[in-house]
Formats: structure tokens, sequence, C-alpha cells
């Protein structure tokens, strides 16, 4: 089944090359997916059900659809981008920050190497993104680089964005140049998250990051997901999080049951916060059981921060399965183009980002 990765399939079975497109690609189509309903103070996984449902799209199989006519604009209201990322109007990616940051990764990697500073992602982020273009904890950082501060004063000086998911989205591309290595990819992502976030901002970084290494050489979600956890403290709240809704899904509650229980356990983090957005990607890997379709889907219908949790799952199963094993309605509409707000790169053709990537492997 296209999109679909199975048990025992080793790095060897399918190209790096194609694993790490399906990264890029996964990455891109779970942040579009998603970009519509991010709001995660509005768009709850109960609204977003009901206009799925509104619009006939349940179970979701493609980009959200738009209501003709739209239904009561004061529930109902899609995100301003909409008309770039919505079911029939996608011609290229739309720009979002979640894409910016794997490409300045990228660019991190390609200008300094594996052994860059925390110094110089901040020298970076000077030359290469926009300050407008920057959101809560990286926009504190970048505001700390601008005056003068240097690591770790960039990440805690008046900065109350430091375990939000900043840092999470910034991650694919450590794991991505560190194939069937999570060990190194984690030690690169915390490199960077220093940069503007603490404590669980940090690990989430690492975890994804390790996540993603895993995913290439594990034999399935779970596998990649229990070796992620190895390189976070135990203690952590993002790993006590993460290995509670592995229980949930291996205890047999099905998906309600499980972001119900979630919901409880991470009642008052905001739905920007790393820790609840781990588990949403989590759950969304463990249900999609394999399948590349109903992981995103089903991580974007759990609400929260459903673009950037979209982008991280997507980028997950996209590795697993490989970009060929994606099923065209999430990358035709892509049209091999990326938007970004990273000086140099927008424009730039997915399929060169991942060519590109592949040459930093070790």
């Amino acid at each position: 089944m296209p999109g679909r990765y199975t048990v025992g399939m080793a790095l060897s079975a399918l190209s790096l090359e194609d694993r790490v497109l399906g990264g890029w690609l996964g990455r891109i189509a779970g942040n579009m997916l998603g970009k519509p309903v991010e709001r995660g103070d509005h768009w709850t996984r109960e609204r977003i059900d009901r206009y799925l449902s509104m619009a006939g799209a349940l179970p979701l199989t493609d980009y959200i659809p738009v209501l003709d006519p739209p239904p009561d604009p004061a529930e109902f209201a899609l995100r301003p981008e909409w008309p770039q990322c919505t079911r029939g109007n996608i011609h290229g990616s739309a720009r979002d920050d979640d894409v910016d940051y794997a490409i300045l990764g990228l660019d991190l990697l390609e200008t300094y190497g594996p052994d860059f500073t925390t110094e110089q992602v901040g020298e970076l982020w000077l030359l290469r993104l926009p300050y407008l273009q920057t959101f809560t904890a990286e926009r504190a950082a970048y505001r700390n680089l601008a005056n003068g501060l240097r690591p770790p004063l960039t990440a805690t000086a008046d900065n109350p964005y430091q375990e939000w998911i900043g840092a999470l989205i910034r991650a694919d591309v450590h794991g991505w140049t560190s194939p069937g290595d999570p060990r190194r990819a984690a030690s690169l992502a915390r490199r960077d998250a220093v940069l503007s976030h603490t404590g669980n901002g940090v690990y989430g970084a690492m975890w994804a990051a390790a996540l993603i290494a895993a995913a290439f050489t594990a034999p399935g979600a779970r596998a990649a997901l229990e070796s992620a956890l190895q390189h976070v403290p135990p203690g952590c709240r993002l790993a006590r999080t993460v290995r509670g809704t592995m229980a949930l899904h291996e205890a047999g509650l099905d998906w309600a049951a499980t972001m119900a229980e979630l919901d409880e356990e991470t009642r008052g983090l905001h739905w920007i916060h790393t820790v609840p957005n781990a588990a949403l990607v989590t759950a969304g890997l463990l249900y999609g059981a394999g399948d590349f379709t109903a992981t995103i889907t089903l991580t974007v219908r759990g609400g929260l921060d459903t673009d950037s949790a979209g982008a991280t799952a997507g980028s997950v199963a996209g590795v697993l399965c490989g970009a060929a094993a994606i099923p065209p309605q999430w990358t035709e509409p892509l049209q091999d183009r990326v938007r970004s707000a990273v000086f140099g790169f927008d424009g730039a053709a997915i399929s060169e980002l991942a060519r590109r990537t592949v040459l930093l492997v070790p």
C-alpha cells in the first residue's frame, strides 16, 4: 500500500536519497495540512472534526478543503494563509517557519559543518532570517542576540517561551543527516536548541532529532520512539509524557480515548508547549499504524500546534516509508517547490534541498 512502512524495512531496502527526500516532503506536506487550522486555543480537536464533517472530509485523506458557502466565520475561520494551503489551491508550498528552520538548519551545516557552535547558529539567524519571521522563543533569542547577549543568556533573558515548540521544529536536519545515529542527531540538536530554549524545550529538539535519525533504520514507529527516548533525560516531563502515550496505545485504548487522557495529563500547558505536542506526534505515529496519510491526518486532527506537529509527524513518517511511497495527493501539489523567508532559498526545489542534505551525511 502506498505510504505504508513495513516491519523489517532496513536502510538498504530504500535508498538514503529516497528516505531523506521523504523526510523533506513529509515535513512540508504535514505542515501545509495543519496550517489552515493552526490556532490551538480556537481550533480544538472537536471543532476541527466538526468542520471536516460538514465538508464531507472525514476520514481525512487529503489537504483540508474550503467550505463553500463558508460556515459561521466566527467559529470556522481558517488562518489567513488558507488560499495557499487548502485542497485544490496548493501550487508549491506556502512559506512557514516550520519549513524555514529546516532550510536554515541545512544552511547551518553547509556553512559551518557538524562542529558548529551555538554562537554560529545565532550569527546565521542574524544573517539569513528576517526578525519578523521569528516567533515566541526564537524572537526573544533574536532580540537578545541583536542586543549583544550571548548563549546561554539568549535563551533565558526576558523569554517566557523557553519550553515551547520552537527548538523541536528546528531539529529535522540533524536527524536527516544522522541516519541510524540518534545519539549524534540529539547532540547536534541540543547545540542548536540552547540558543533559544531550556529544559523540555531543549529535550524536545533532542527527542525529535533522535526520532528522525532512528526512523532510517527502525522497523517501525514504535521502535523509533523507543530509541529516541534513550537520548533525553528519562525523568523529564517530555519523556514521561511520551512513555505514557505509548503505554496508552499498548493498552489498547482507541485514539479518541488516548487524546482525552493526554488532555488531562498536559492540562495547563500552552497549546504551543513542547510536551503536549510531542505526545500528539507520538500518538499520530502509533495510531497511524504505518500509514503515511493516517499518521499526518490524525496528528493534525488532534489540534494544538497543528502545522508544527503535522510537520514533525510527516517528517518521521516520510523517512520511514520513503518519498516514492508517499501518496501523490500530498506531494504533487507541492510542485517540487518551497517558499521560504530564509535569504537565498525562496523558490528552491525540494528535491535539491534533499540532495544537498544527503551530501552532509558522514
